[in-house]
């Protein structure tokens, strides 16, 4: 791996970005241990700043990129896999990052009426969780198709 991002095209910003977003999956690990033992404010602190600082890392560095690499070529380039796993990684990102906030909200505010809010939080928390894992392995499969040109060299 370590070969991989010292070979790579990538912008310094994109490398950052996954590094970041590494640690993050990993920090949402750790705040599942921490639910896991009965730790439960130290867990909602660290999933919710870890759900934040996504949005944040989304809408200032994801969001652009694939404004103009990505969205102007849809329909037309899916068939492509540089195309097709950022957009997967998008789309399927969206949904979870969508879904993380709604968590957020519902579990660490009193914003959303009763009605909206989660009552089995087991079961949502441990499905955003694993959907982060694979939107993290589409974005790390997305850098490496758009970065490492010498693994696709025909």
């Amino acid at each position: 791996m370590i070969a991989v991002f010292l070979e790579t095209a990538a912008p310094r910003g994109a490398s950052v970005v996954l590094v970041l977003e590494m640690a993050m999956g990993i920090g949402l690990l750790l705040g599942a241990w921490l639910a896991r033992k009965g730790r439960f404010q130290q867990h909602a602190w660290c999933q919710s700043i870890i759900v934040l600082l996504n949005f944040a890392v989304v809408g200032v560095m994801m969001v652009p990129s694939f404004r103009v690499h990505v969205l102007p070529r849809i329909p037309a380039k899916l068939g492509k896999a540089y195309y097709a796993l950022a957009t997967a990684h998008g789309a399927l990102g969206t949904v979870t990052e969508l879904a993380g906030l709604y968590i957020l909200l519902s579990a660490g505010t009193n914003v959303l009426p009763e009605k909206l809010r989660i009552t089995k939080y087991k079961v949502w928390m441990r499905s955003v969780l694993t959907l982060w894992w694979v939107v993290l392995l589409l974005g790390m499969a997305t850098y490496t198709r758009w970065y490492v040109p010498h693994l696709f060299r025909k």
